[in-house]
This record gives C-alpha cells, sequence and structure tokens, in this order.
C-alpha cells in the first residue's frame, strides 16, 4: 500500500468513526496537521512509529514491507531457509534411525498448512515436528501455529503409515544477534514452552525415550567458515562465554561434521559466571 491509498485508508475509517482530524490527533498524540498531510498522502518525513500510531488510533495495521530486484528478495530470504532446512537435515540424518521427510503439507478438517521437516524414528515409534525459523516476526502466533502442528501431527503421521507413541516438538532458530535479542524479550513466554535447549539436542536424537520439546539456535556451516586440511573440514570454534542479557540463555547448536559430533554447548558457564576453554571435539579444528 503506497502513502495516498494509506492516507485514504486512514480518512475512511475517521469518517467512519465519527471523528474530527482534531479528535484524531488527540488521540494519537500528534498535531492536527500532521493528521491533514498523513490523509493526503504526503507522510514524507514522518517516522514510523508517528504513522503506526495515527493508524492505531483508527485500529488500521500498517505492514512494512520491503522490496529488492523485483523477486530478488523473496528468492533471497527463502535460500536462507533452505540453507537452515538442509543443514538441520542433515544433522538428522547423522543419528542412525531417524528419517526425515521435508515440507509436509496437510489438510485435517479444514485445517491448513504445512510442516517444515517430520522426523520418524521407527524404532521408537518417535515423531519429531521441526519448525524452522531464520528471523522472529510474531512470537505468539508461531507459537499457536506450531501447537496446531503438534495437536494434528498423529494424524498427519497416520496418513504416512506411522503409528507415533509419543511426539516431540523442536524449534530450530537461524542463530543471529537479532533473533537472540528477541528470544530474550520473550525468554519466559519461550522457556515455558520449549524447556530444553540446543545442549540437549544431541543426546535427544541419540536415545528418543521419551518426548520434549526444545528450541536450538542454529550456526549454518558456510564455505566462507569452514575449509579442507588433510580431507577433513575445518570448523571454527569459539571461545564460550556466558550468555549477557541481549542475548539471553539459550544455547547454540551448531552441526559438526562428524556423525556423532553434538551441538555446541554455548552457554554452559552460565552456572558459575566464568568463560570456559573452548574444547576440541572429535574432527573439529581450531582456526
Amino acid at each position: 500500500m503506497d502513502q495516498s491509498q494509506l492516507g485514504s485508508l486512514i480518512r475512511a475509517v475517521r469518517v467512519r468513526k465519527g471523528l474530527r482530524q482534531r479528535d484524531l490527533a488527540e488521540i494519537a498524540r500528534v498535531s492536527a496537521p500532521t493528521i491533514s498531510r498523513l490523509e493526503r498522502g504526503r507522510a514524507g518525513g514522518m517516522t514510523l512509529e508517528t504513522i503506526e500510531r495515527v493508524a492505531a488510533a483508527v485500529e488500521v495495521r500498517v505492514d512494512l514491507l520491503g522490496r529488492w530486484r523485483g523477486g530478488d528478495a523473496v528468492r533471497l530470504l527463502n535460500r536462507r531457509h533452505s540453507l537452515l532446512a538442509d543443514s538441520f537435515a542433515a544433522f538428522l540424518g547423522r543419528h542412525d534411525g531417524w528419517f526425515v521427510e521435508p515440507e509436509v503439507s496437510f489438510s485435517i478438517y479444514g485445517e491448513r498448512g504445512f510442516i517444515d521437516q517430520l522426523g520418524w524414528h521407527a524404532a521408537t515409534g518417535h515423531l519429531l515436528v521441526v519448525e524452522l525459523k531464520t528471523e522472529f516476526a510474531d512470537i505468539n502466533e508461531m507459537l499457536g501455529t506450531l501447537d496446531r502442528k503438534a495437536r494434528l501431527a498423529r494424524k498427519i503421521a497416520a496418513d504416512r503409515g506411522w503409528r507415533p507413541a509419543r511426539v516431540s516438538v523442536w524449534l530450530i532458530v537461524a542463530d543471529s544477534r537479532t533473533n537472540r535479542r528477541h528470544a530474550a524479550e520473550h525468554a519466559s513466554l519461550l522457556r515455558s514452552r520449549f524447556p530444553l535447549d540446543g545442549r540437549s539436542l544431541a543426546a535427544f536424537l541419540e536415545n528418543p525415550s521419551a518426548p520434549t520439546s526444545g528450541m536450538a539456535f542454529w550456526t549454518d556451516l558456510h564455505q566462507a567458515n569452514a575449509g579442507r586440511h588433510g580431507g577433513r573440514t575445518m570448523t571454527r570454534v569459539r571461545r564460550l562465554r556466558p550468555p549477557d542479557a541481549a542475548e539471553g540463555s539459550f544455547a547454540r547448536a551448531r552441526p559438526g561434521p562428524n556423525p556423532g559430533s553434538a551441538p555446541s554447548h554455548a552457554g554452559d558457564s552460565a552456572a558459575t559466571g566464568r568463560p570456559e576453554r573452548a574444547q576440541r571435539s572429535p574432527g573439529e579444528h581450531l582456526t
């Protein structure tokens, strides 16, 4: 929606509510000339906060949509999601007995959608629902959607001939400062929904004997951060440090190059308050 359309919509809703421009200005805590400019499609120079405050006063939602080189923006975001999906699927596949099916669509009693990845461990009858996020948007909406997927998971599995004895749900989030900041802002809510973190993920996959629910920050291994040395992957290992308030306390999960490697345990030193020395795992090298 462009400035002219937004202004026309705000004016139409204001008139429908029986408000004058000065009434709306008082509600939104802006000047009357600001309302006049916005309704005439002249929002240039206004802050996004001002525009959103005026729109919210008449119950109009403003969505900020970024565009870049036509459809290239969508392809760029999809590529990030694909990298995350490929990395986690490879990690899951390196644990014995796990089969993973990507992008599982469903339509059950009018409820439609898709699950990013559905993992199946036939030996234990364990079903794993995986939600992948390159960025946090609306956390409450995400949790509601994920709860719906978990509720329908047994029926979705039954359509594939699987009879799960237990269901686990894991949220895998691309590791970034922005995502960690958003997670810290909703730490209590996320902790209540996802009691486990990345430190528990590998152990669960090795022995899926009980249902779990967890969230792990995931670091993709890009070629820019890895090299080859004697036929073995060079993986950057950073010194561990206690998580600060801006990053929250969720552990970072890093897929290792070997089948037995586990997510890194960033945050393990939180109990002592002292940073620990980074430990070399089998197949990992300090660079």
